[in-house]
């Protein structure tokens, strides 16, 4: 024979009893809720003490940073807004100044070429004078080689049919064809 060991054999041999499970044996309530209220107090303890004053702290700096970061944000975002609007007066006054300095040099280049135009104009006038001298001188000349070369001619034709004729009524005659 086997001796098999269980509740059955304890029970036999030790004299306690083989109910199940030994917690909802109603003998030992009282001393169970002894120890769970002793145990749950602890706990409650502990969790009040301890616990939580530390989820609390951690909570409250965790809003503290989160109240400070969105202060410095949008401390930030300000300086950025100030940072832009100067940025672009900046901008503004730098465009405004290329453009006066465009306009000034525009004017300085303007007022060398009317300058520069003016002295041309008179140089082109100077060598236009000069040139009108040059061909008046040059008209005369040829005037007075027409009126030479047409009493050598006068001259010449006079001689050849066999006459003579004296050289201020020749001189006269080619004046008189000369003027019209």
């Amino acid at each position: 024979m086997t001796a098999e060991v269980g509740y059955d054999a304890i029970d036999a041999h030790g004299g306690a009893e083989a109910a199940g499970m030994p917690q909802l044996d109603f003998s030992t309530f009282p001393n169970q809720i002894f120890w769970l209220l002793v145990t749950l107090f602890a706990i409650y303890f502990v969790v009040s003490r301890i616990a939580m004053p530390r989820i609390g702290a951690v909570l409250a700096e965790r809003q503290g940073t989160v109240t400070n970061d969105l202060a410095s944000a949008e401390e930030l975002k300000l300086r950025a807004q100030e940072a832009e609007a100067a940025y672009d007066k900046a901008l503004a006054d730098a465009r405004a100044e290329a453009n006066r300095i465009a306009d000034e040099t525009r004017a300085s280049i303007q007022a060398d070429l009317d300058a520069e135009l003016a002295r041309a104009d008179e140089q082109i006038g100077a060598k236009t004078a000069e040139s009108e001298a040059a061909i008046a001188e040059i008209r005369a000349g040829a005037m007075d080689s027409v009126r030479d070369v047409a009493t050598d001619t006068a001259k010449a034709i006079v001689a050849a049919f066999g006459a003579t004729a004296d050289d201020a009524a020749i001189a006269a005659a080619v004046d008189q064809r000369v003027k019209g």
